[in-house]
């Protein structure tokens, strides 16, 4: 029975607060295990029929991600300097049903097992707070496939010879090669690399009552009007609402967790549309509201009891935040390749992905090929280093966009214990309450293997044939779409907020899981793993709360 609609008196069992790619998973599995759940939305429920090509909208306007009701963000890059706020969002996510799940270019590697356990391996690294995950990758790989059948992965099962070990296949084979997948792969074969078809949330053929991919083009910053992008918008939240035990609450702007004298959660605290507030009364919460909201939430929860904000004696909410690093090779080849179709890649390198101690850095990622930007945001941003960007050479270079792509990096970031999310009280939101201040500056080795992955995605288009190649600049970065970290699982109360089934240390029946929970940053794509967690995540909560263990 979809458009389940609950008493805001009434106590349900569980509220999720988000609902992207980690709170629509939690959603769908409490409701199916028969749970009754609340998922509190703070954007509204577009559907299929409301996603347009409108690069304007999307890319400069900020359809989907910014609302009225958004906390403003301040930026520094360390806790000396004084943060500043000039429209301009450091932390990008849609606020939507669905999340960043809606926008995202989705890019889907699993981690590794080198991932989570690198403190072991590597030791301590000046000036990062390196440290091991409670869980190995060979617990998580089920939950991997899980996402992968449920979520809808196209790829191809054992193309690159240092593949983790994967129970099953990939549900669908993968999309058709583009062109930068074509000199992508032609250029690593020459350097001796292995290229291999890129695994997508994007739908290669008609798969689970969805369509399969148009190639329209607009896949980065846009929701997809087909449904072939595989947002929990798509799958797991109409299965959630189809138990009859689940309400999607849009423009429900949580600002809240409520505890009582016991130090349990009671619920959330939210204003809806027309401004008004109330208390939605839940048996237990659980925040996926992304690392940098969920952190907010957590520290506007103080209280006579939590007096540092909620789950936070252990001082680590809003610290170790992570963005992943990334940079990007360009290059003009003869013919046409019109990259500005179909999705953004086809075709990915692992060859660099562990750390190398001969590099003299810790760090390692992956490397693509794709074009990034429609045409608009490519006469805006697709600058070339040294040329100026007008007259003649400017032209030149918006004339030569059907012949341009991006060989693009993706790297890991180390958790710095200063990078952190915190409540700024200068810039209030439109309640009166703190918005977010984000201090951040890379470690030195995250620069330096962005800048080692620059250099061996420009020997790829140089070897691929390119006409002309140039590297862009690596800069510390002051923007990012992943929020890593900001709640790190851990065994130890001391140095985490949450366990290894995503409870938090100081509160039983409140549970955060989303980027915020991971404890290091993989190689650049963080969503499937983020998801493999909560389908872990809701079948222990669930088996919780069955037990009376909430």
């Amino acid at each position: 029975m979809p458009g389940m609609s609950y008493k805001i008196s009434e106590e349900v069992d569980f509220v999720v607060v988000g609902s992207g790619a980690a709170g629509g998973v939690i959603a769908r599995e409490l409701s199916q295990a028969g749970h009754s759940v609340v998922v509190m939305e703070r954007g509204p429920h577009l559907r299929q029929g409301d996603f347009h090509h409108d690069e304007l909208a999307y890319w400069f306007n900020d359809e989907i991600t910014k609302l009225e009701s958004s906390p403003p963000q301040s930026f520094r890059k360390s806790p000396g300097e004084k943060a500043s706020s000039w429209g301009f969002q450091s932390m990008l996510y849609a606020q939507c049903v669905g999340g960043s799940s809606v926008h995202f270019t989705a890019n889907y590697w699993r981690f590794h097992p080198v991932d989570f356990h690198e403190h072991s391996l590597h030791g301590d690294i000046p000036g990062a707070a390196l440290a091991d995950w409670p869980i190995t990758y060979e617990e998580l790989e089920p939950y991997y496939t899980k996402v992968e059948w449920e979520i809808g992965v196209s790829g191809l099962a054992g193309a690159h010879p240092n593949e983790p070990f994967r129970s099953k296949p990939y549900p669908m084979p993968p999309l058709p090669v583009k062109s930068s997948g074509v000199l992508f792969e032609k250029g690593a074969f020459e350097l001796g690399l292995n290229p291999f078809p890129a695994p997508m949330a994007i739908n290669s053929v008609p798969y689970d009552g969805r369509a399969a991919c148009v190639h329209c083009g607009f896949c980065i910053g846009f929701g997809c009007e087909m449904g072939a992008k595989s947002s929990t918008l798509f799958n797991m939240i109409p299965q959630a609402e189809a138990t009859g035990v689940c309400e999607i609450r849009t423009g429900a702007n949580v600002v809240r967790v409520e505890t009582n004298q016991k130090g349990r959660a009671t619920g959330v605290m939210y204003y809806d549309m027309q401004g008004e507030q109330h208390l939605q009364k839940a048996k237990a919460v659980v925040l996926s509201a992304n690392g940098a909201e969920t952190s907010r939430l957590l520290l506007l929860s103080e209280n006579n009891h939590f007096k540092d904000g909620l789950a936070n004696s252990s001082g680590m909410v809003g610290k170790h935040i992570m963005f992943n690093g990334g940079g990007t090779a360009g290059a003009f080849f003869e013919h046409p390749l019109n990259e500005y179709k179909s999705v953004q890649v086809t075709r990915i390198c692992h060859d660099f992905y562990d750390t190398d101690p001969k590099r003299g850095f810790y760090g390692g990622g992956g490397i693509d090929g794709r074009v990034m930007f429609g045409p608009i945001a490519y006469a805006a941003f697709a600058g070339i280093p040294g040329e100026p960007g007008w007259g003649n050479s400017n032209k030149a270079r918006l004339q030569q966009y059907p012949n341009f792509m991006y060989s693009s990096t993706h790297c890991t970031s180390l958790p710095v214990e200063t990078n952190a999310v915190a409540l700024d009280h200068e810039n209030l939101d439109i309640y009166g309450l703190p918005g977010i201040e984000l201090t951040y500056r890379d470690h030195p080795d995250d620069l330096a293997t962005t800048r080692f992955l620059v250099d061996r995605a420009a020997e790829i288009l140089e070897a691929s044939g390119a006409n002309k190649v140039w590297k862009n600049p690596v800069y510390e970065q002051s923007f990012t779409a992943h929020l890593l970290g900001t709640c790190r699982m851990g065994n130890d109360a001391a140095t985490s907020v949450v366990d290894k089934y995503h409870r938090t240390h100081d509160v039983p029946n409140l549970f955060i899981c989303d980027g915020s929970s991971l404890v290091t940053s993989g190689r650049g794509q963080p969503t499937e793993t983020i998801q493999a967690l909560a389908f872990r995540a809701a079948e222990h909560i669930s088996r919780f709360a069955k037990n009376g263990e909430i």
